[in-house]
């Protein structure tokens, strides 16, 4: 294993800063396109998040050997949102030897005997892991509360748990990034469309979704509300554009190299000369 140096991004440069979801301001997705692509040209996109996968690799090699430091990854989208193509896309090659996905669906009777936070907290990556979590405990403070699964006293509070529970992650040596991953309500009917127009996608589809579907302005709603007042210089939210998905993974995979590479992970140093081994 080699110290890993930075690669270059196939003569591109683009600034990522411009989708995060800034601290203490008031937020609206209405406002966050969703079908962006920088203005950059695709093949180039492509090209450059080849490189910036493979520097990922080595990013996460690294934080592995360390063993001091961990990151975690939420994803969370509206349905058909592309988050496990994202998964598939951006964490494929990533060794998993060193590397945690997991998918937060309806709690079960074991879980809703504990605190809401119970179970997230039960996969947290540990020092020297990339945790990746595709929905999370986000869905206990805007599903809870668009579907009224919970007084309002109890879901409204919980903002405030998630904020103090991600300054712990923080303080304890685990880095926070989050994504949401933007669509239309227009790219949402096309993609379940296709589910139900291909068999071999029929599995995806769920006749449920029709009704969360019906729910879309209240999900923005709140989705608005708890990214603006969760997204925070030490656990920033990233507002993805997510109907070109070869943009996506791009930006996806440079705030990951870019997050990495201010971590800054390295690999001990060994405790004995190399040099003064010799192998038969």
């Amino acid at each position: 294993m080699t110290e890993a140096s930075p690669a270059p991004l196939a003569k591109i440069e683009f600034d990522a800063r411009p989708y995060i979801v800034n601290p203490g301001k008031r937020f609206s997705l209405h406002d966050r396109a969703t079908r962006d692509d920088g203005g950059l040209d695709k093949q180039l996109g492509k090209d450059a998040f080849e490189l910036l996968r493979d520097r990922l690799v080595d990013l996460q090699e690294n934080l592995y050997a360390e063993q001091k430091r961990a990151l975690l990854v939420v994803l969370q989208a509206m349905d058909a949102g592309g988050k496990d193509s994202t998964l598939k896309a951006v964490f494929g090659p990533v060794d998993p030897a060193g590397c945690r996905v997991k998918g937060f669906k309806k709690p079960n009777d074991e879980e809703l005997a504990h605190d809401y936070l119970w179970r997230v907290h039960h996969w947290l990556p540990k020092r020297g892991y990339i945790g990746v979590f595709n929905r999370s405990h986000y869905e206990d403070a805007v599903t809870v509360a668009v579907k009224s699964l919970a007084p309002k006293k109890v879901w409204s509070r919980r903002v405030g748990h998630i904020n103090d529970f991600e300054r712990m992650l923080a303080d304890e040596g685990t880095t926070t990034v989050k994504f949401f991953l933007h669509i239309s309500k227009g790219y949402q009917k096309e993609r379940l469309q296709r589910r139900l127009d291909r068999p071999d996608k029929h599995w995806k589809f769920n006749v449920a979704d029709l009704d969360e579907r019906a729910r879309w302005e209240q999900y923005q709603e709140r989705y608005s509300e708890v990214l603006g007042q969760t997204s925070h210089k030490h656990a920033p939210w990233y507002v993805v554009p997510a109907e070109r998905r070869w943009y996506r993974n791009l930006l996806i995979t440079k705030v990951l190299v870019d997050t990495l590479e201010a971590m800054d992970p390295r690999p001990p140093k060994a405790d004995f000369d190399p040099s003064a081994i010799v192998i038969e």
